[in-house]
């Protein structure tokens, strides 16, 4: 649940949090308002890139050095989750792209997030965006999962598309 959720978005009453259909939530008791704050996870699209035949990784401005990780980003208003990460990987690399195929839909409880990961192909010049310091290519079989987040995405990639990849 958000913490931070203080006041509602329709009366600007303080918020309280009761049991509401199971769960605890932050609803809005003012007469006529009624408003519960749901919590629903938002929805992120992820790209695992394959980019002329090798892996691409980028790194966020302000990550550690050594951290790279999938394009990402928040899934707009209107816009299908293929459109989403199309417009994420060109935004993010400079690249325009296909999409091979769904990987999956995993959830991200640490960021209430709902990650729905694809694999997409590119070619062409990487130019990186404002988000991003760094990318580096490495090979399908050197593409390692980690333990949360889109590294669940990136493991089920590895099983399902290079043979012997173990992490």
């Amino acid at each position: 649940m958000t913490e931070d959720f203080k006041f509602c978005p329709r009366c600007a009453s303080a918020l309280v949090t009761r049991e509401h259909h199971g769960k605890q939530r932050k609803l809005c008791e003012a007469p006529g308002c009624g408003f519960v704050h749901w919590g629903n996870p938002t929805p992120v699209v992820a790209a695992i890139i394959e980019h002329e035949g090798q892996m691409l990784l980028a790194r966020g401005k302000n990550w550690p050095e050594k951290m790279f990780a999938l394009v990402t980003g928040f899934l707009e208003a209107a816009e299908t989750p293929e459109q989403g990460v199309l417009r994420e990987v060109k935004e993010e690399v400079g690249l325009g792209g296909e999409v091979v195929s769904l990987v999956g839909v995993y959830p991200f409880e640490l960021r209430n997030e709902l990650i729905i990961a694809f694999h997409v192909r590119t070619a062409g010049e990487i130019v990186l965006g404002d988000e991003l310091a760094a990318f580096k290519l490495i090979p399908k079989e050197k593409l390692r999962a980690w333990p949360m987040g889109t590294g669940l995405a990136v493991q089920a990639w590895i099983d399902s598309n290079v043979k012997g990849g173990v992490t």
